[in-house]
């Protein structure tokens, strides 16, 4: 069992060097990105499905609430929670509409649309992508293995070269975690008096 243990440790390192290396200049790109939608007062929506949906529940509430630093709430959706919405959707449409007609309703020209897909397949996220570019909002993906047809249609496509799907969740994490930094830096980190 450790043995096992440690591989696990050591292939999630080894996937995440590999996507840093792979997707440094994009990360920060979407850094960019975010931080330009978030000073024009304009709105994140974040989607996915299983754990990518966690994933969107989490990095929203790090944006709304705070990550490291006190500083003013950031405005962040995840497009995840509502059951009434989603089932409605699910029940009267598609569950493949389940994103797409809460960003037509929404979304707004400037927003970001945030979506997360370790396939880079997922019919839902596509069509929320779809809607977004519609609108005329800023698009970035998370996905896995290839990208998928979603890392050929977004704006900003950080994906991680891996067919393992909990390989990919954790890079998923770590750089949505890192984005939420270096926006907080961005925006709100004061340069250091000299004494």
């Amino acid at each position: 069992m450790e043995d096992y243990i440690i591989k696990a440790f050591r292939e999630s390192v080894q996937v995440k060097e590999v996507f840093l290396n792979e997707n440094l200049h994009r990360v920060v790109a979407a850094i960019d990105a975010v931080t330009a939608a978030l000073t024009a007062g304009k709105k994140i929506l974040l989607f996915g499905n299983g754990g990518s949906a966690a994933d969107a529940q989490h990095l929203a509430a790090e944006f709304v609430n705070r990550f490291l630093i006190e500083r003013p709430p950031l405005p962040a959706i995840a497009l995840t929670t509502d059951t009434s919405v989603i089932t409605s959707i699910g029940n009267d449409y598609d569950f493949s509409e389940i994103f797409s007609k809460q960003i037509r309703a929404i979304g707004q020209r400037g927003d970001i649309a945030w979506g997360i897909s370790t396939s880079g397949t997922s019919v839902n996220v596509i069509k929320g992508f779809e809607a977004a570019k519609k609108i005329g909002m800023t698009t970035i993906a998370f996905t896995g293995r290839d990208g998928g047809e979603i890392g050929r249609m977004v704006d900003f496509h950080l994906n991680v070269s891996s067919n393992s799907t909990p390989r990919i969740q954790e890079v998923h994490i770590t750089v949505g975690h890192v984005i939420c930094e270096m926006v907080d830096f961005k925006l709100f980190q004061r340069p250091e008096t000299k004494k």
